[in-house]
Parts: structure tokens; sequence; C-alpha cells
């Protein structure tokens, strides 16, 4: 017999053996759940797992067994897969317990543990999983059992029954393509601009200057028109936004390139025009992936469960939050979050409130007393009756009043306005007045003057 003081590591999870009582090959075991997956894994020929990283798995203690019940239920299903068909469904799950390569081995080795999975792809930035499985052969509520089981239980909330609001980069990664392409053929085509080679052929310089046109045509048409839509949607409103110095210079930029092309009195600035809109957007992607990697747009739902055990006599049932009345009986087991403002029915509460209220300290509550929705108890497990449903508790009131963060939202937005409008009118007065210098040697030149300052 071992005690924890001879400081045995779990061969799976890491965590220190109060004893040997789970030993197994020779291998120590915190709980029997560890020594589960480690009898699974090697029964599939999955025991690889733990020659990628030193324990590499998670510990199992705390997971329990009769919270997966409503996942059998038709309309639970039908919302949380992304496409469900006769033999083929998806279902995409967050695995927030996802964090080294073994995880992501044994993830899209999940086919080797149960014939019903057809294949699994991990996306380890985003912490998802997506599984396309056969639905005859294995059910939701076995799959997630599955994952539960060998230490990567899915994070299914409130939240995963709504449509991923995904954004779309599609469009945006075809404008980069464009522009990207039409930027690096434009400077090819501009490399005798940029040596100061002397055309012997007039024809070939005039030929390059209408290629280049071509090519611009696309990057100013589609590429670029974000740029104009934003600018003219704000001016439409009386808003200098920060769109519209960029698709004045863009509008210049092609202006006077083609009127140099046309009237064969130069090469145009195409090259500057398409690079210009090409980093532009480039800097865009990088914009969305990082807001799509960063995503605090999240609501009550993204941390609420999606179902909690209701008592009714002596008979227990998961049901969905959604379906929570004012009345019944719920069952709140530990390191559970409490869905809705309650009556403390039963047993001893240790409530967590810090996502409520940011204080860390535990409350006590006692039989009788109000539990407010979104406390994590942290004790065994209460009974409580639900005081009001879900979408009236107070939580919920205090994530939708969104006064501060709208006034934030409003004041960064007027800064930035503030600042675009000040500095367009200080470059368009610049050129005015640097125009109206040169006016006296010429209207060309001071139209040249007048582009340039803009250009620039």
């Amino acid at each position: 017999m071992i005690t924890a003081d001879k400081n045995i590591k779990c061969y799976h999870c890491g965590e220190n053996c109060a004893d040997d009582n789970y030993a197994l090959d020779d291998k120590f075991f915190c709980c029997a759940g560890c020594r589960t997956v480690y009898e699974l894994l090697n029964k599939n020929e999955l025991s690889r797992y733990y020659t990628m990283m030193d324990t590499p798995g998670i510990s199992l203690k705390d997971i329990s067994e009769k919270k997966y019940e409503y996942l059998d239920d038709p309309d639970v299903i039908s919302e949380l897969n992304d496409y469900v068909g006769d033999k083929i469904s998806v279902i995409t799950f967050r695995i927030p317990q996802m964090h080294c390569s073994s995880c992501i081995w044994l993830l899209e080795n999940l086919h080797k543990l149960d014939n019903g999975v057809v294949n699994s792809t991990v996306n380890f930035l985003r912490k998802e999983l997506e599984v396309k499985y056969n639905p005859v052969q294995i059910s939701l509520k076995k799959l997630v059992q599955t994952l539960a089981a060998v230490g990567y239980e899915p994070e299914i909330n409130l939240s995963s029954t709504q449509k991923r609001q995904i954004s779309s980069n599609k469009k945006l990664y075809y404008k980069v393509g464009i522009a990207g392409f039409c930027f690096g053929n434009i400077m090819l085509l501009s490399f005798p601009e940029y040596l100061s080679i002397n055309f012997s052929d007039a024809f070939f310089k005039q030929f390059f200057g209408w290629l280049n046109l071509i090519l611009a045509l696309p990057v100013f048409f589609y590429s670029a028109s974000d740029y104009f839509i934003s600018a003219a949607k704000g001016l439409r409103k009386k808003i200098v936004n920060i769109d519209v110095p960029i698709a004045l210079g863009i509008l210049i930029l092609f202006s006077r390139s083609l009127v140099e092309i046309l009237t064969h009195s130069g090469a145009g600035y195409f090259d500057s025009m398409t690079g210009l809109v090409f980093l532009l957007l480039l800097g865009r992607l990088f914009q969305q992936k990082t807001y799509d990697a960063l995503n605090f747009e999240r609501n009550y739902k993204s941390y609420f469960p999606l179902a909690v055990t209701v008592k009714n006599g002596a008979e227990e049932k998961s049901v969905p939050v959604s379906q929570l009345k004012v009345g019944d009986r719920i069952i709140i087991r530990k390191n559970e979050i409490i869905p809705a403002d309650s009556i403390l029915f039963n047993g001893d509460g240790v409530i967590d409130f810090s996502f409520v209220t940011g204080e860390s300290t535990p409350v006590k509550k006692v039989m009788g007393e109000l539990v407010y929705a979104g406390g994590r108890q942290l004790g065994a497990a209460v009974e409580l009756e639900v005081v009001k449903e879900v979408s009236q508790s107070y939580l919920t009131r205090l994530w939708n009043n969104a006064e501060i963060s709208k006034k934030t939202e409003s004041g960064f937005s007027n800064y930035a306005n503030t600042v675009s409008k000040y500095f367009t009118g200080a470059i368009l007065l610049i050129a005015i007045i640097s125009a109206a210098f040169w006016i006296p040697q010429g209207m060309g030149k001071a139209l040249n003057v007048l582009t340039a300052v803009l250009i620039v």
C-alpha cells in the first residue's frame, strides 16, 4: 500500500495517487476513471497516446454518469447537430480540455474507439472537434459519453443550440486574391518604369499601360468596393468615417492614372493603387481572424448548461434548461451551474458567485434562502425549487442591461469618426492651398500638385 506522501503520479493525468488501489500493469492511477481510460486505449491499440507526452490525460474524478440523458431528445439532437442524415450526421463540439499533440492524436482517432464514428477533425486553435458519425451505429448520447470517458467531455451549453454565427470570409478571400494577383502583375509590367528604361517603341509602352489599366479595373470596382460603400453610407449620414480618406485616396490614384494612360502622358500609379488595396484588405483579413479567435460576443447562454436534472417524486430526469418552469425541483451536483433563480430546498449550498459578482469567496446558503442563477455549487449535491424562469432570472436581466457597453462602443466610434473628420479636412485644405500656390505656373501643374498631395 502506498500513500500520498510517496508522491506517486497517476500514469494518465499526472495527479497524486492517494493509494495503489487502482494500480494496473505496474502503472498507478488516481481513480477508476483514469484506469478505465488506460484500459480502453490499450484495448484498442491506442496506447501510443502516452508516448507523445507524459501524463497527457485529464482527471475523471468529477465526471457525472447520469448527465447526458437529455441527448436522447430528438429536438436537442436536431439543434446540436450541424447536419442530420440517415447514415451520416455531423456535429461540432467545443473541447476545452484539449491542450497538446496527444489530445489531437487521440481525438482524431475516435473511429478506433467506436465503429460508428466515421471521421473526426480537430481545430486546435478554436478547441473544436468536428465529428462525422453514423447515427444508426452510435447515438449522440453514446458519442458524448465516449468523449467524456476518455477525458474530453464536450462543453455543451445553451449557446450550443444556436446556429453558429461564423463570419463569412469567403468574399474577403476572393477580394484579397484578386487584389494580390493584379498587384503582382502590375508591378511586373511596371519594371521598365522602375528602372527608367527608355522604350524605343512607343507601342510597347502604351501596351503595358493598357494592360495595367485592365488589371486595375477589378481591384478598383470589386476589391475596393467595401471602402467606397462604407464612405458613401457615412457621408449620407453626414459622418466622415475612417473609410472616407481611404476611398478618396484610391479614387484619386485611379483617376489620375486613368488620365495619364488615356492621354499617353505617363504610366500612372496603378501599382500604388492595387498595392494599397491589397495591403488594406490583408490587414482586414488578419483583423477578422483575430476577432474570430478572440470572440467575446457572448451572452449568458454561453455559460449556462443545456440541461439540468429535474426531480419528480422519486424519479430524476434530465431535461433541457429551456423547459424549466417555476415550481420545478432541480438537483445541482458538485461544480454544476444553477440555471435559474431558485430557493434552496434541501442540502447545504456552497455557492461560487464569481461569475455573477466577481467575488471569488464562496457564499454559504442554508435551506429556504434564495440562490441566484449563475452560481456554481462547490459542495455536495443540493435540491432547489425554481422561482423564476431562465429568461427572467437576475443574471439574464443583468447581462441584457448593455448600457455601459453601448456607451463605450459609441464613444470609441465617435472618437474614430472625429479624428477621421479632422484628418480628412486637413488633407483637403493642404491640397487646395498647395494647388492654389502653383496656379500661376499653369492649371496642369496645379492639378498635378493637388492629386499628388491627396495620393501621398
